[in-house]
């Protein structure tokens, strides 16, 4: 562990996912070196190791707190809480897209009867969070009614802000929107893919990355009632030193109760950033 623990406002903020894309590591080797990570000056800022439910065989010997990404629709979260177990497996997230765009209220109902069926059968422990992802495409009222679901049964969201074309990518006023969306609910949220360095940059592929020091700070000032022009323009902002100067006027720790990690298929790339940004010691 850490030989000086970090701050809240870092502690447990990047959930290891490099066995995604664009990283695709070998789960073996992704895994070994999570284990490793456990024992780095800065472990404290490596949450989950996210894995797929069809790795669970794989994982069956290895000692790691899993976020689990379900594969399939709500009727694949049973089995895969139960496999899990079987295997002995410590399941700390559980995270699913929701699949019918058509109809993700619906999509969303479902989840939550599976969940709460996983949970009385013993298959999915209650302090478990549970991350729902609701279609980027959905129009507003339906992502809003959605959402809805989500928060009425005190599950949490996730925010895709990144991936492998442009249109993965979603701008400031969407991200704004869905901070302000969570918030409105009470709900946290947590962000994947996209989202490895800490300001806003355009990146080698040549699309526009939100930096996760630009989210945390806007989610910060979204809570403390910002207007929305000025959310946008935190998530827009590209000097690291005017992003830094603002964060450290707020409660960074505070926005983690509603941030609570993202998923990067780099921990070292944030660690690096926090390291040149003065953030970390």
């Amino acid at each position: 562990m850490s030989t000086q623990p970090l701050s809240t406002a870092w502690r447990g903020l990047v959930d290891d996912a490099a066995i995604f894309p664009p990283g695709d590591a070998p789960l073996p080797d992704a895994a070994a070196a999570h284990q490793r990570r456990r024992s780095d000056e800065h472990a404290d800022l490596v949450g989950t190791f996210v894995a797929r439910d069809t790795d669970l065989p794989a994982l069956k010997s290895t000692p790691l707190a899993l976020s689990v990404v379900v594969t399939g629709g709500a009727g694949q979260i049973a089995g895969a809480a139960g496999l899990a177990r079987k295997l002995h497996i410590a399941v700390e997230g559980l995270e699913i897209a929701l699949r019918d765009p058509a109809d993700p209220v619906g999509a969303a109902r479902r989840v939550v009867a599976a969940v709460d069926a996983a949970r009385g059968e013993g298959l999915l422990d209650d302090h478990v969070p549970v991350f729902v992802e609701i279609p980027a495409s959905c129009p507003e009222p339906t992502w809003l009614a959605t959402a809805d679901e989500v928060a009425a049964a005190e599950h949490r969201l996730k925010f895709r802000t990144g991936g492998l074309e442009a249109s993965a990518y979603p701008t400031s006023g969407t991200v704004a929107a869905w901070i302000d969306a969570a918030l409105d609910r009470e709900t946290a949220f947590k962000c994947t893919a996209g989202l490895h360095r800490a300001v806003r940059h355009t990146g080698d592929d040549g699309f526009e990355h939100q930096g996760f020091l630009n989210v945390l700070v806007a989610t910060r000032l979204a809570f403390d009632g910002s207007p929305r022009p000025e959310v946008e323009a935190v998530l827009e902002q590209r000097e690291p030193a005017v992003l830094v100067e603002g964060a450290g006027e707020i409660d960074l720790a505070g926005a983690r109760r509603w941030f609570t990690s993202f998923g990067s298929c780099s921990v070292t790339e944030p660690l690096d950033d926090l390291l040149a940004l003065g953030l970390v010691p």
